[in-house]
């Protein structure tokens, strides 16, 4: 099925997130939606549109949104990365989608990728009218996440963070830590595969920011959105990466037993890996063979 992209902007909270709207052609009737949002510090861009263009492709309208103060979106200061305003743009975005005319507001999906899959298990727990959720390789634990930086760039990343929330407090301009780095340095994400990983992701000539402010990093160990699998009453698929290096699979697949109507796709592969080439594929088929069978175009 043919597909058509359009701009779209709605408000969250103080600001406006940009988003892609995707539209089958010749769609009858109301259709059922996907809403789809990134990982950390990730933006629209980095592999989002292949997804969307297959759910589009199956029939589905499908909603692609930045989070506030990354991408396209606005909101002051850039590169703020905070959980719980992250959690209102998913809310945001999904009452945009239900809002869209044609589309079934009772038939709407989630689809989430790392940071990302975290939130949609989220939110699919707080919002009983979702119908069906996907969380890809998704972080679930932050205690995990951290652990896999390694004891001296935790200590340092911390001390950034320290140094970031007192600038805040002060009024003063974000204090940046690198989303990925090489093995032992002080980023986000410091395995062998993350750095190659995340920026084969960043589209050949786009600018892309490649730092947030620090303060997060006091935030992520307290994090444990898998916690909410267990509230998540519609379908949810888990699309697992077995070799995991930045949210740790043992989590994630104990988490996933406790969802109620939760299924687990396990992949030999590691957590970047499944955005491109062969692992996309295979993935993409799984996703669109789940949404088939739980919301039916």
């Amino acid at each position: 099925m043919d597909y058509q992209r359009s701009d779209l902007r709605f408000v969250s909270g103080e600001a406006e997130c940009a988003a892609w709207l995707y539209r089958p052609v010749g769609g009858r009737g109301k259709q059922p939606a996907v809403v789809l949002g990134h990982g950390l510090g990730a933006t629209k861009e980095m592999g989002l549109d292949a997804y969307a263009a297959r759910f589009a492709a199956a029939g589905y309208v499908a909603l692609v949104f930045d989070y506030r103060y990354f991408g396209a979106s606005g909101g002051e200061p850039r590169q703020l990365l905070d959980f719980d305003r992250q959690q209102q743009d998913w809310a945001a975005a999904i009452a945009c989608a239900r809002a869209l005319p044609g589309v079934d507001p009772d038939r709407i999906a989630l689809f989430g990728s790392s940071f990302g899959g975290g939130h949609v298990i989220v939110a699919a727990a707080r919002d009983p009218r979702v119908a069906a959720a996907i969380s890809q390789c998704p972080f679930t634990n932050g205690i995990a996440s951290a652990m896999t930086l390694g004891v001296v760039p935790l200590a340092r990343l911390s001390a950034l963070a320290l140094r970031d929330a007192a600038a805040a407090i002060a009024g003063r301009a974000p204090v940046m830590v690198p989303l990925a780095g090489p093995p032992g340095s002080t980023a986000l994400m410091n395995a062998a595969d993350a750095e190659p990983g995340y920026y084969a992701l960043v589209p050949k000539g786009m600018r892309h920011e490649s730092e947030v402010a620090a303060r997060i990093a006091l935030h992520i160990p307290r994090l444990a959105p898998g916690r909410y699998a267990k509230h998540v009453k519609c379908p949810i698929l888990f699309a697992v990466c077995d070799r995991d290096t930045v949210a740790p699979a043992g989590p994630t697949l104990r988490y996933a037993k406790q969802a109620p109507r939760g299924e687990v796709k396990r992949y030999p592969i590691g957590h970047f890996d499944i955005y491109l080439g062969e692992a996309f594929e295979r993935t993409i088929t799984d996703q669109l063979e789940f949404l088939g069978r739980v919301l039916p175009v």
